[in-house]
């Protein structure tokens, strides 16, 4: 049995999981931030967070991480390098030059849209969906979209951390998630 399989006896874990820093009142009163750049900071940490994923995903045929911004940009690229995938950013409107697909989603605490340029992505390649956090789902649900709208198969998407209370998982509609750590 590989180490994602049996993720609840990793001790990998418990040492990401650690590493996070909660941010009371960020970026507005009332939002517990869940900041990974704490996780960044401690080399081993991030090496067994990218080394996780890479675990999972080695073999299962992606063609494609598409990392959200900003911090899906943190690990989607290593995990690309690592499974002989390409890398896709997904990007806030007006950071990709070129013609791009765009997709309008709404988060915990306002709106935003992504934008994918088009050809990036080819009809029936295999995707994976990277980002450090599924909160309300908003975010991945538009990614998913993007993607889909291009003809990519979404085969799972992948985060660092999921808070369950908001329900993010919901907006996946059945596509497969992987968190590492559950945040209360």
């Amino acid at each position: 049995m590989s180490a994602w399989e049996n993720k609840e006896n990793d001790p990998r874990i418990v040492e990401i999981a650690s590493t996070i820093r909660e941010v009371p009142n960020f970026p507005k009163p009332g939002i517990m931030f869940k900041d990974i750049t704490t996780l960044l900071l401690d080399h081993k940490a991030f090496k067994n967070t990218v080394d996780l994923f890479v675990e999972r995903y080695t073999g299962m045929g992606i063609d494609v991480v598409a990392g959200i911004e900003a911090r899906g940009f943190i690990f989607g690229p290593p995990i690309a390098l690592a499974i002989g995938a390409k890398f896709v950013p997904l990007r806030k409107p007006g950071k990709l030059p070129g013609e791009v697909i765009s997709e309008k989603y709404v988060l915990e605490y306002g709106s935003d849209c992504l934008e994918m340029h088009i050809g990036a992505v080819q009809p029936d390649e295999r995707a994976l969906v990277v980002d450090d956090l599924v909160a309300t789902g908003g975010t991945l649900r538009a990614a998913i979209n993007l993607l889909e709208i291009a003809g990519a198969e979404v085969v799972e998407c992948a985060c660092v951390i999921e808070l369950p209370e908001l329900k993010g998982r919901q907006k996946l509609e059945g596509k497969p998630l992987y968190v590492l750590v559950e945040s209360h």
